[in-house]
C-alpha cells in the first residue's frame, strides 16, 4: 500500500519539475534584471500585447534569476478519482538544476535535487525514489529549464488563457514536444510588474495542479549544502530505472 503511494506520488512531481521551470521564468527578478526588463518594455502594454511578447518578457525573468525561495500552496483537483488535495511547504531553487521542495502539510515530504541526483524522501514511509537528472539532449522541456537551458519561445506555443481578473495577464502555453509529465501550462503574471501569482499545469488524467507562492526571496545565494540529500539509514531506496 505505502509503495503504491509513492509510486503514485512520483508520478505526479515530475510535473512539479514543470511548475517550478515556469516559476524561475516569471517570479521577480533581481535589481539588475529589472533593470533590463525596464529597457525593454512589453510594447503596447496599455492595450493588449501579443502573447509571445509578454512571454518574452518573462524569458528575461529567467536569463536574470540566479536562484529564488518562496512558501507555497499547491492543490491538485480531478484525475481519475476526482479528488481534491491541498498541501503547502517551503521551495528553494538555484540554477542550474538544484530544487528543494519542503511539504510541510499535511504531511511532510522532500522533493530534492543537487543538479546530478533526484531524491523524494516520504519520512513516514521510510521510503525514497531515487533517479539521475538527465543529460541535456535526453531532458524535457521542463527539466531543461532547471538546467537554464530552456526557452519558452522555442519550447512552447504560447497563447493567452481566459482570466476573470483584468490586472493579470494569463498565459497557456503548449509544449511543441509531447510531454510525458504534463500537457499543458499555465502562468498568471501581475500586468504591471510580471510578478508571479499562479500556475497550474494539467496532466493527462485530466488533473489540475495550481500553485500559488508568497513570501518570495530572489537571488540570496542559498548554499549547495542545502541541495544535497543524505538517504537515513533503513530507508527503503526506489529507483524508476528512467529519467523524466
Amino acid at each position: 500500500m505505502a509503495k503504491t503511494r509513492v509510486f503514485s506520488a512520483i508520478c505526479r512531481s515530475l510535473g512539479w519539475l514543470a511548475v517550478a521551470a515556469i516559476v524561475i521564468c516569471a517570479t521577480t527578478a533581481s535589481s539588475a534584471a529589472q533593470a533590463s526588463s525596464a529597457a525593454q518594455p512589453i510594447q503596447g502594454a496599455e492595450a493588449v500585447p501579443p502573447a509571445a511578447d509578454v512571454a518574452a518578457a518573462l524569458q528575461r525573468r529567467l536569463d536574470g534569476i540566479k536562484d529564488f525561495s518562496a512558501n507555497f500552496m499547491q492543490v491538485y483537483e480531478g484525475g481519475v478519482l476526482k479528488r481534491k488535495t491541498a498541501e503547502s511547504g517551503t521551495v528553494t531553487i538555484k540554477k542550474p538544476g538544484r530544487m528543494r521542495w519542503d511539504y510541510t502539510s499535511p504531511e511532510k515530504k522532500l522533493f530534492i535535487s543537487d543538479g546530478k541526483t533526484m531524491f523524494m524522501y516520504f519520512p513516514a514511509d521510510k521510503q525514497v525514489m531515487k533517479n539521475p537528472v538527465p543529460e541535456a539532449d535526453q531532458a524535457t522541456s521542463a527539466v531543461l529549464f532547471l538546467m537554464g537551458k530552456g526557452d519558452v519561445a522555442r519550447d512552447f506555443t504560447v497563447r493567452y488563457a481566459e482570466s476573470s481578473n483584468p490586472n493579470v495577464y494569463a498565459l497557456r502555453l503548449d509544449p511543441r514536444t509531447r510531454q510525458s509529465e504534463y500537457d499543458w501550462l499555465q502562468v498568471t503574471a501581475d500586468k504591471a510588474t510580471l510578478q508571479i501569482r499562479g500556475l497550474s499545469w494539467g496532466d493527462a488524467q485530466g488533473g489540475r495542479s495550481t500553485f500559488t507562492f508568497t513570501n518570495f526571496k530572489e537571488n540570496s545565494a542559498p548554499s549547495d549544502k542545502m541541495f544535497q540529500f543524505t538517504i537515513p539509514r533503513g530507508t527503503e531506496v526506489i529507483t524508476s530505472g528512467k529519467t523524466p
